[in-house]
C-alpha cells in the first residue's frame, strides 16, 4: 500500500502546501497514524479514499496553522510597533511644535499673520489680500519673506521632520 500511494499522495499533498519536503512528512505521518490506528479504523469507502481524505485534511490543517502563526506573527509585530512608535512620534512632534512656534515669532508682525492665514487658516492669497485689504502680490512677497525665514529657522529640524513624516505616512 505504501509503495502504490506514496508518490501520488505526494504529489496531491503538493498541490496544497506547495512544499515538496512538508508534503512528504504529511504523507509519511498520514502512513503512521494508519499504521498506529490500523487496528481501530473503519473505513466506510475505500483505503485509497480514506488516505487521499486523511492527507487533504492534514494539508489543510497545516495551512490553517501557518496562518494563525503568519497572523499572531503580523499581530506581536503591530502590537510593538504601536507601543513604541507613538511616544517617539509625540516627542518629535512636540519637539518640532515648539520649534516652529519659536521660528513664527522671528518673523516680522504682518509677515507671521500672513503665514498664518495660509497655512493655519489655510485661505488662499486672493482670501488673505481682501481680508488684510493688501494687493495679492504683497502676500506673495510676504509669504517668500516667511518662507525663507522660517526654512532657515528650522534648517536643523530637517531631519526630525523627515522622520516624523516618515511616520506619519507608514
Amino acid at each position: 500500500m505504501f509503495k502504490a500511494y506514496y508518490q501520488p499522495l505526494c504529489n496531491y499533498a503538493y498541490s496544497f502546501l506547495r512544499d515538496r519536503d512538508e508534503a512528504e512528512e504529511t504523507v509519511q505521518s498520514t502512513f503512521f497514524n494508519f499504521w498506529e490506528k490500523r487496528k481501530n479504523i473503519e473505513i466506510q469507502t475505500s483505503t485509497k479514499a480514506y488516505l487521499y481524505r486523511s492527507v487533504r485534511n492534514t494539508c489543510l490543517n497545516a495551512i490553517k496553522h501557518e496562518k494563525i502563526k503568519q497572523r499572531h506573527a503580523s499581530d506581536s509585530l503591530s502590537v510593538t510597533k504601536d507601543h513604541h512608535e507613538p511616544v517617539a512620534q509625540t516627542v518629535i512632534k512636540n519637539e518640532l511644535e515648539l520649534e516652529i512656534a519659536r521660528a513664527l515669532q522671528t518673523l516680522p508682525e504682518q509677515c507671521r499673520l500672513i503665514f498664518k492665514l495660509s497655512r493655519f487658516e489655510e485661505l488662499k492669497y486672493s482670501e488673505i489680500a481682501e481680508q488684510l485689504n493688501i494687493s495679492v502680490k504683497t502676500v506673495e512677497n510676504q509669504m517668500g519673506k516667511a518662507l525663507r525665514i522660517m526654512r532657515e529657522q528650522l534648517k536643523e529640524y530637517l531631519p526630525l521632520l523627515l522622520i516624523f513624516m516618515e511616520g506619519l505616512i507608514n
